[in-house]
């Protein structure tokens, strides 16, 4: 237990005097929230990786390889990857370019403010909350592996220390120990990859004696099931505000593509690991064990506390990660979408800071008692990516290629979307709720839009080719930078 202690309180000495020392130096909202536009290429990678790499990852992804093999590796980690390449690559410069801060702040500049209430809740209470409260839960499941202690006593001091770090330092923080952890990250998550291979019996071994169904790409179930889950999980991605984040958090447009690029190729690299991981487990860990407890049956009970320490702070890294970086998330939407755009317009610096932290409590404290409810975490996050794809994907895309799509038409889109994917698996019908889901979103879009005009709060442009008012705002730290680089 001393080797356990000595690496967390030494890892959390390292985060907080991170945070305190920023939290000296940020003075305005848009350091706080999108790290004053101002990251360069290895904050970004470093960011990426870790965000990427969080509770479900170290602990969902392992127990997807259990269950299900190698097929869970394109159910969810390579179809996820994929996507964020594809936003980062083709969608980079013309979302960064039109200066926003969120997702919904695209939806309130083509719409008009009230537009962007929908997106904004969705980020960050439907999407943020129950995020942040995995990577809570993921964080008690640390200190219980390492202290015996409680779960509900964990869940309260995990709480308490990722509320500290955030409303410290902010996005800024954030990604410069983002870049740090990065490299901790990885050094766990091949430890243990290389432990569980020790374990196993070694490689030969493990292939000759696991399930062909567990080695197969398609799984058990066939190409059908694999699409079907990726179904669910890739077009969320299109659609996730953390890569917007970084995106936007980026000093120049080059620089969000390549470091976005470089960070998401390492990123699906190490996403092999813990289905493989998962799947060596098979070897050596009790047939009827919960997949969730796999990580810290091999960390605690197989490997020496020297070394099973390591992998602990690589996991409290991921988790540390990527709650701060969710909370973040859903605090820039209750502080630009719904309290500077609809409720105070003309905020001062000193009210959008006193806002920017606040939010963040309110998004901890809900997340606080989410936690205390879950019990799966792969399904919990897969459900919310499910609403947010179903609802958002469309429309965005709508919005950035079609000029003829309306006001009306996104919003119906976006209820009736929402409306389906939430009551479908009440039919019992036995066709999975993203199918109908995208199905209405896409016909009520278009069918809407083409009968119905433009709405005098519209700005109707196709956003991937033409430029919003928000391109002509006036930010310092912006322009400097794209001066420097020019």
């Amino acid at each position: 237990m001393s080797w356990y202690f000595g690496y967390i309180l030494a890892y959390f000495i390292f985060m907080f005097a991170i945070g305190i020392y920023y939290f000296t130096k940020i003075k305005t909202s848009d350091s706080y929230l999108i790290a004053g536009w101002n990251m360069g290429f290895w904050n970004i990678v470093g960011t990426i990786i870790s965000t990427n790499c969080g509770a479900a990852v170290f602990i969902g992804w392992i127990g997807m390889g259990f269950t299900m093999g190698i097929s869970g590796f394109l159910k969810f980690a390579l179809p996820a990857m994929l996507v964020s390449m594809l936003l980062i690559f083709f969608f980079s410069r013309p979302l960064r370019r039109q200066r926003l801060y969120t997702l919904a702040d695209l939806f309130s500049e083509r719409f008009g403010s009230k537009t962007g209430i929908i997106p904004s809740v969705l980020s960050a209470f439907i999407y943020s909350v129950p995020t942040t409260a995995l990577q809570i839960v993921g964080m008690s499941t640390v200190f219980s592996i390492a202290f015996n202690m409680n779960v509900k006593t964990g869940i309260v001091l995990s709480f308490i220390l990722i509320l500290g770090f955030t409303i410290l330092g902010g996005l800024v923080a954030t990604i410069v120990t983002d870049a740090i952890q990065s490299v901790i990250l990885i050094a766990g998550i091949v430890m243990l990859a290389y432990a569980a291979l020790q374990f196993g019996g070694g490689m030969e071994h493990i292939l000759s004696n696991t399930p062909r169904d567990f080695l197969t790409p398609l799984g058990a179930n066939g190409l059908g099931d694999v699409l079907l889950f990726a179904l669910s999980v890739a077009p969320f991605y299109l659609v996730w505000q953390s890569t917007w984040q970084r995106i936007f958090a980026s000093k120049t447009e080059d620089i969000a593509i390549k470091a976005g690029l470089t960070g998401y190729a390492i990123t699906l690299c190490i996403s092999v690991l813990p289905y493989s991981i998962g799947i060596m487990a098979r070897q050596f860990v009790p047939a009827d064990i919960h997949p969730d407890l796999i990580f810290s049956y091999v960390t605690v009970e197989m490997l020496p506390p020297y070394i099973g320490g390591i992998i602990l702070i690589g996991l409290l890294s991921a988790l540390m990660t990527g709650a701060d970086s969710f909370i973040l998330q859903g605090s820039s939407n209750i502080t630009q979408d719904l309290y500077h755009r609809l409720l105070n317009p003309n905020a001062t610096e000193k009210q959008m800071m006193f806002v920017s932290r606040l939010s963040v409590v309110i998004i901890s404290v809900l997340s606080l008692l989410v936690a205390f409810a879950l019990t799966d975490i792969v399904s919990m996050y897969q459900w919310a990516l499910r609403l947010s794809a179903t609802t958002l994907v469309f429309p965005f895309l709508a919005i950035m290629f079609w000029k003829r799509t309306t006001n009306t038409a996104v919003i119906s889109s976006m209820l009736l979307a929402c409306c389906t994917t939430i009551l479908w698996p009440l039919l019992q019908t036995g066709i999975d709720q993203t199918i109908p889901g995208f199905i209405i979103s896409f016909c009520s879009l278009v069918i809407i839009s083409l009968w119905t005009k433009h709405s005098s709060t519209e700005n109707v442009k196709a956003v991937y080719w033409e430029d919003l008012p928000s391109a002509n705002r006036k930010i310092d730290d912006i322009d400097s930078a794209e001066n420097k680089a020019v």
